[in-house]
C-alpha cells in the first residue's frame, strides 16, 4: 500500500491574454475520493492535500500543498527529473520522468463539454492501464509542448501532446481512488528561474517506487 500511495503522489501531482506559453501560479481545489475500504476520504484528504499551488515556467514546474504528508514537488526540464518531498522523509526523492509506469490504451476528445472560470473546456479521456483519466481544457493556458517531449511519466506527454494546454480540471481514476482537481485561481506572473531550484544542501535519491 505504501508503496503505490507514494506513486500516487509523484504521478498526480505530475495541471486570455496570457502569452502562448503560460507563466505563472494555478490554485487548485483538490478532493479524494476512496476506493480502499481501509483509508477514508478525509485521510487522502489530509495526507494529499485539498489547496495546491501550481507555478510553471518554460518547462520547469513546482506544485506546494497542504497535505500533512506530500509537502512539495518540482520538476526540473534540463535534469528530466521529478521530485517529491515527503513530510516523513528529509530526503527528496526523485523519479526519472522519462520513465511512464502506466499506457494509454484508448484517448477520446469531447468539444465544449463544460465551464471552469468562464472558459470554455473540451475534454480529454484517456484510457489507461491504471484507470481512466479526465482533463478538461482550454488554449487560454497554452504550453509549449516541445519542453516536455520527455516526459512520459504520469501520462504528462501524453496529455500535452494532445491538448497543448495546461487542465483547467481533472479527474483521476484508479484502483485506489478518485481524484478531482479543480483551478479555482489563475494568476499570470514573472518567475525567477531560481524559484524551480532545489533547496541548497539538500538530500536526494532515487525513488524506490
Amino acid at each position: 500500500m505504501k508503496k503505490s500511495f507514494v506513486f500516487l503522489l509523484a504521478s498526480f501531482l505530475t495541471l486570455t491574454s496570457f502569452a502562448q506559453n503560460f507563466e505563472g501560479m494555478l490554485l487548485c481545489k483538490n478532493s479524494y475520493k476512496s476506493k480502499n475500504a481501509a483509508v477514508a476520504d478525509e485521510q487522502f484528504n489530509a495526507m494529499m492535500g485539498t489547496v495546491q499551488e501550481y507555478y510553471v515556467k518554460d518547462g520547469d514546474y513546482k506544485s506546494i500543498t497542504n497535505g500533512s504528508l506530500l509537502q512539495w514537488q518540482l520538476y526540473i526540464n534540463k535534469d528530466n527529473k521529478l521530485y517529491n518531498k515527503l513530510s516523513n522523509n528529509e530526503t527528496v526523492l526523485w523519479n526519472d520522468a522519462a520513465v511512464n509506469g502506466d499506457e494509454v490504451i484508448k484517448a477520446v476528445i469531447n468539444k465544449g463539454v463544460t465551464e471552469v472560470l468562464g472558459y470554455k473546456c473540451d475534454e480529454l479521456i484517456l484510457t489507461c492501464k491504471t484507470g481512466v483519466q479526465k482533463y478538461y481544457y482550454n488554449a487560454a493556458l497554452a504550453v509549449d509542448v516541445s519542453l516536455y517531449v520527455n516526459h512520459k511519466f504520469g501520462n504528462w506527454y501524453e496529455f500535452l501532446s494532445r491538448t497543448k494546454a495546461l487542465p483547467l480540471k481533472s479527474i483521476i481514476e484508479n484502483e485506489q481512488l478518485i481524484i478531482e482537481s479543480v483551478v479555482t485561481e489563475i494568476k499570470p506572473m514573472k518567475l525567477d528561474k531560481t524559484f524551480f531550484e532545489l533547496p541548497a544542501n539538500i538530500k536526494t535519491m532515487k525513488s524506490p517506487y
